[in-house]
């Protein structure tokens, strides 16, 4: 069971498979990052393909599942087919709109479950990936999921 601490109910209205899934809130609420550089284990700063926000210059800046998918090689992952806990890999995994834009990015933690960073809110870690997916969500579908060894992670 999860500890007490959750949510606004406001701020789990957005993603319907949240509460039933299961989840915990890990931190305080920061404007400081967002959950593209929570997946990249960086929370001194927001990523964004944007001029307005950090993007690594390999990487295209453009809003599409391409670019995402270059940032997250170029640190070492590669796609993969299940967001199954797979010992000695970590995971993450892009989450696209209807229109195929990129929405959310989170990432596997060693136990199997998942943390992402919700907006500007706080960060949570919840059992699967369909916790904060479905029509109803403001984040869509999971569109690519990719893995790199735990012995890539930098220190």
């Amino acid at each position: 069971m999860w500890p007490s601490m959750v949510l606004e109910p406001n701020r789990e209205s957005p993603f319907p498979n949240l509460v039933p899934d299961g989840y915990r809130v890990t931190s305080d609420e920061t404007p400081e990052y967002n959950c593209v550089a929570w997946a990249s284990e960086d929370s001194s700063r927001w990523w964004w393909p944007s001029s307005d926000y950090y993007w690594p210059e390999q990487s295209p800046l453009e809003e599409s599942l391409a670019s995402f998918r270059s940032v997250f090689e170029a640190m070492g992952y590669q796609e993969c087919a299940t967001d199954d806990l797979e010992a000695g890999f970590e995971k993450v995994a892009i989450f696209v709109d209807e229109e195929s834009f990129p929405t959310h990015v989170a990432r596997q933690v060693e136990n199997g479950n998942w943390t992402s960073k919700l907006c500007r809110w706080q960060d949570i870690e919840h059992q699967s990936t369909q916790a904060l997916a479905g029509t109803a969500s403001i984040y869509g579908q999971v569109a690519l999921l990719m893995r790199r060894p735990r012995s890539q992670i930098p220190d």
